[in-house]
């Protein structure tokens, strides 16, 4: 941006605090609750997040018109909207990850921590090889050695502002040293780089903040709330779709994030059979983001690392999709683990889940998917189908979701009902298809503009580490297939 508003060094230390506090607490009493099935035949009569969900995501028609022009948390659809992304962690850990955001003077009105450095991918206790032994964080907290145990990481954040070229130079003038050669050519070159390159996102990795090593991503509300809300990228939406810890929360991003939820959730659903499990609808959701990403192409990334993120971290997803899961009128808990007034705070439980395959509501789900995902569908079948553009461009009108004068419902049509109806692999094709066009350009310009903004020496580093990790997520998987193949040779012996 050329011309920048002046704001305050920082914001207020409450801002987007108190209403962390309260989501914990609300998530937390309402987990005990005793709901009542949405459906008669379910066999989910003690979910807990099924009398929680008409709270958190009332009023029920809050997706025909979403305001994302608000600035209090009080014009949210309702006063406990959204707590489901609010994830709990280590009280003393959160309040060292906190921390770190008030080394930075520079004003930052929404911020998440996430990754391994955060949820772990690997069981407790088992070290991983390609972190030394001793700490990587010159000198950190207690409560950060506690929280990473045998495996220490670099611990990831993303920064939302709300002046990107007034944010980057306040940031030059204190933390220099955190940007490469760029920095020198000022913050006018540093946020032009940061908003036209790739997916809108600045990192600085490899940086000791508070005696912690961690990376930061910058990225501007408006192009977070655009891809949350519009799926544009996915580059930021599908980082959010996976459990983080939100450490300062804004109300336009609460909203934009809901819409992005209830996104990921509804497309999981339109790649799955009728029947399915958590752990299937949790990795199908989990692995949106990793679709047409080049590191999951290249020996970059550890290839069961999405079984890992879920797998390790299966209850932190029940928490964040079970209200949203309760709120759709076409799946359901259906599983007898569910009778157990326990089950949702069990990270072993696996419960199935069961989901209606009429055309007409699958069709509503594809008329309700974000506006730049849902267009690239569109188009994808009109070619398929051979409709002729002028046709098209009729349907499409028609189909807007305004018309000057009022909003309107978004109810899916013949066009998205005759989607919905193909056969269950083409549209699977399809939509993973959509999913790789939207990753695969904006990830791929994201991570050659790495190069210009972490330099060579830590491009190379990051480099380094992942096709570390490459190497023993592979070695794992052999020596898991490996038993596994003489488990059942003992089995037929």
């Amino acid at each position: 941006m050329a011309t920048e508003a002046p704001q305050s060094p920082t914001p207020s230390r409450k801002d987007g605090l108190i209403s962390e506090s309260v989501s914990d607490s609300v998530i937390s009493k309402k987990a005990k609750s005793q709901p009542v099935s949405k459906g008669s035949g379910s066999t989910s009569p003690a979910s807990p997040s099924a009398s929680a969900a008409s709270t958190i995501l009332a009023p029920p028609d809050w997706e025909e018109n979403p305001n994302f022009d608000i600035s209090r948390f009080s014009e949210l659809p309702h006063a406990d909207f959204g707590v489901n992304q609010h994830i709990k962690i280590n009280e003393e850990f959160k309040e060292a990850l906190r921390q770190i955001l008030w080394q930075f003077r520079a004003p930052i009105r929404y911020a998440f921590a996430y990754g391994s450095g955060v949820f772990p991918q690997s069981k407790p206790g088992i070290p991983s090889s390609s972190s030394s032994a001793t700490s990587i964080h010159p000198k950190p907290p207690p409560a950060v050695v506690k929280a990473q145990g045998g495996n220490p990481k670099m611990i990831d954040f993303i920064f939302g502002v709300s002046y990107t070229q007034h944010w980057h130079s306040l940031n030059l003038t204190q933390y220099r040293d955190h940007y490469s050669a760029l920095g020198s050519f000022g913050s006018g070159a540093v946020s032009a780089v940061q908003d036209k390159w790739g997916a809108g996102v600045y990192f600085n990795p490899y940086v000791t903040v508070n005696g912690t090593l961690i990376k930061y991503g910058v990225v501007n509300l408006d192009t977070l709330c655009t891809d949350l809300s519009e799926w544009s990228t996915l580059y930021i939406a599908g980082r959010l779709q996976k459990p983080v810890k939100i450490l300062r929360d804004d109300a336009r991003v609460r909203l934009a994030n809901q819409v992005n939820l209830i996104s990921a959730l509804r497309t999981a659903l339109l790649l799955l059979p009728p029947s399915f499990t958590e752990l299937e609808l949790y990795g199908t959701i989990a692995s949106i983001s990793y679709m047409g990403d080049p590191r999951m192409s290249l020996p970059t990334e550890n290839p069961s690392k999405v079984a890992n993120i879920v797998g390790n971290n299966l209850s932190n997803f029940r928490r964040l999709y079970g209200p949203l899961i309760e709120n759709l009128p076409n799946v359901e808990f259906h599983d007898p683990t569910c009778r157990r007034r326990d089950w949702y705070n069990d990270p072993t439980a696996n419960v199935r889940l069961e989901q209606d395959m009429d055309p007409v509501k699958r069709g509503n789900m594809v008329r309700r998917l974000p506006k730049a995902f849902r267009g690239k569908l569109y188009f994808q079948y009109q070619k398929k189908y051979q409709i002729p553009q002028l046709e098209f461009n009729k349907m499409l009108e028609d189909a807007t979701d305004e018309d000057g004068t009022r909003i309107k419902r978004r109810q899916g049509g013949g066009f998205e009902q005759r989607i919905a109806n193909e056969p269950p692999e083409d549209l699977r094709a399809e939509i993973r298809g959509v999913i790789k066009k939207t990753i695969s350009w904006p990830s791929t310009s994201q991570s050659l503009k790495g190069v210009v903004t972490s330099g060579v020496r830590r491009t190379w580093r990051y480099m380094r580490e992942k096709m570390a990790k490459h190497r023993e997520g592979t070695k794992m998987a052999k020596e898991e297939s490996k038993e596994a193949a003489q488990d059942e040779k003992v089995k037929t012996s």
